[in-house]
């Protein structure tokens, strides 16, 4: 058997001229570990590369790699919301402190055909979105730093971060960037998939408020992207093109000022009456939002199987610590609240709020549609969600829920901004988001969850094409793996986004090596 260097094979194989670690350190770090450590024959299983590519990473970037049954792998896996998720099992798991140990992965898989996935806050359903079984983990939970501007215009956050410490850092400067609602939900994914916020009526979504992505690309450079670089189809491509184009590192984001919010939930028992009302008020909102940005609702209907009924929570949010705003007022008079935390409270303190409704460790499944606003749909909607729960009340701890959402023309007006997103969604609206969420215990059940709620996006989706009141648009943060997000944002905006992939990405990392998640 011959001997070759790994520094080699990236001249031969990968083309690269330049990258972050100059080729001179690759050959010393890899070739070293040749030398000590085994022989290159001329190819690759996977499964042999991902172990050679975990020992190489283990050697090169001492304590940045950890196997199963440590206490690093094994708390990092624990960190997953789905339990999906949770019980795959990588090869190994990789948490670099810096965008120049990313490279050097990337670098590594493309050479040992190892294939990976990537962590930010790993709050998606589905296995294989941020864990693969049998591959290597990138586990961004070092990538974790946060600084503020001088003049507190921009954050600049590592990918790593959890929305939570992102706020928690921002509130006592008395500004907050566009981000999500939800403590435990990861910087990356949530940015690169869209980004609905509480704030997006006033300024967008997440994507339309990033300044400057830093990303690692398939050659393993490292590039600053933002719109007036030269990379400004790229930086219109990771404005929703989820994980098809680069590993980023680190979002720089633009701040807002902003204190404490008038927000919380009132929750009522599900009765014909109260959901017509609370579904007028959703209408209304829908329509009236350009008046009052600061406003926005969740709605959702749901079982609760310990009583055996079924329940609606109502979510307001208002911008301001002003109670009971005007624009709201159609919601908070509606009779017959069986709880409620409506108050005046911190944005930190309210995603917690949020994360406690729909905590981790379950079984999980999440799908998504668009419809026109309409309050004789969404009722015909929420008709087809109790049909359809019904035969599957029985299973072990299942909570299943479909929950509304607005899309305001208030919001997509932004998504133009510093040339335009990919979502196809520019100055259109009122729009309804729907998410059908369910959790449950065992995975005995997953076929019977699974066909219930693929059994309501079909009737549903059927019967607003029929009135005339469908859309196409698939939110990529709420789909599940067997929807197609992309050829939701049309047919133009697909092809621009393959185009970009293939000038950046000719080899097609990311849609060979990294599989999970939405591919173009």
């Amino acid at each position: 058997m011959r001997r070759v260097s790994i520094a080699l094979l990236l001249f031969l194989q990968l083309g690269i001229t330049s990258a972050t670690y100059t080729l001179n350190e690759v050959k010393s770090q890899i070739s070293s570990y040749l030398d000590q450590n085994g022989t290159y024959t001329g190819g690759f299983g996977p499964r042999l590369g991902c172990q050679l590519a975990c020992s190489f990473l283990d050697l090169a970037l001492a304590r940045r790699v950890s196997y199963p049954q440590s206490p690093t792998y094994e708390f990092e896996e624990s960190r997953y919301w789905s339990q999906q998720q949770e019980l795959t099992r990588p090869t190994c798991r990789f948490s670099p402190t810096s965008a120049e140990d990313v490279s050097l992965a990337v670098l590594t898989f493309r050479v040992t055909h190892c294939k990976f996935a990537v962590k930010s806050g790993g709050h998606a359903a589905f296995a294989g979105a941020s864990n693969l079984d049998s591959g290597v983990t990138i586990d961004l939970i070092h990538l974790n730093q946060l600084a503020l501007s001088v003049d507190k215009t921009q954050a600049s956050i590592g990918a790593g971060n959890l929305w939570y410490d992102v706020y928690t850092y921002l509130q006592p400067k008395n500004v907050t960037v566009i981000g999500g609602r939800v403590s435990a939900i990861g910087v990356g994914g949530l940015t690169l998939g869209g980004g609905m916020s509480f704030f997006s009526s006033q300024h967008g979504w997440a994507c339309d408020n990033v300044n400057t992505y830093e990303v690692v690309l398939a050659d393993g450079s490292i590039r600053e992207v933002s719109y007036s670089s030269r990379y400004s189809d790229l930086y219109w491509a990771l404005r929703g093109g989820g994980n098809n184009f680069g590993i980023v590192t680190r979002f720089d984001l633009a701040t807002y000022p902003q204190g404490d919010l008038w927000a919380g939930s009132e929750t009522f028992l599900y009765t014909n009456e109260t959901a017509a009302a609370i579904n007028s008020a959703f209408y209304y909102l829908g329509i009236n939002a350009p008046s009052d940005p600061y406003a926005q609702v969740i709605i959702a209907y749901a079982y609760a199987q310990s009583q055996d009924v079924f329940v609606i929570a109502s979510d307001l949010q208002y911008a301001k610590p002003i109670p009971n705003p005007q624009i709201l007022q159609n919601f908070t008079s509606i009779a017959g609240a069986i709880s409620s935390t409506l108050r005046i409270v911190d944005l930190a303190n309210l995603t917690i709020e949020f994360n406690n409704t729909n905590p981790g460790g379950f079984r999980q499944t999440y799908w998504t549609f668009t419809v026109q606003n309409s309050a004789c749909l969404m009722a015909d909607l929420v008709a087809i969600y109790l049909d359809e729960v019904a035969s599957v009340k029985d299973i072990a701890g299942i909570v299943p829920s479909i929950v509304f959402q607005l899309i305001t023309t208030d919001m997509t007006q932004y998504f133009s901004r510093n040339g335009g997103n990919p979502l196809g969604l520019d100055g259109q609206g009122p729009l309804n988001l729907v998410n059908i969420d369910i959790s449950w215990s065992n995975a005995a059940d997953d076929e019977r969850v699974m066909a219930v709620a693929q059994n309501i996006v079909n009737r549903a989706t059927t019967t607003a094409r029929t009135r005339g009141l469908d859309h196409p648009y698939l939110y990529q943060n709420y789909a599940s793996y067997q929807q197609d997000v992309f050829a939701s944002y049309g047919k133009e905006n697909h092809a621009k986004l393959r185009s970009i992939s293939a000038k950046y990405d000719p080899q097609h990392v990311w849609q060979q090596l990294q599989p999970g998640y939405f591919k173009l």
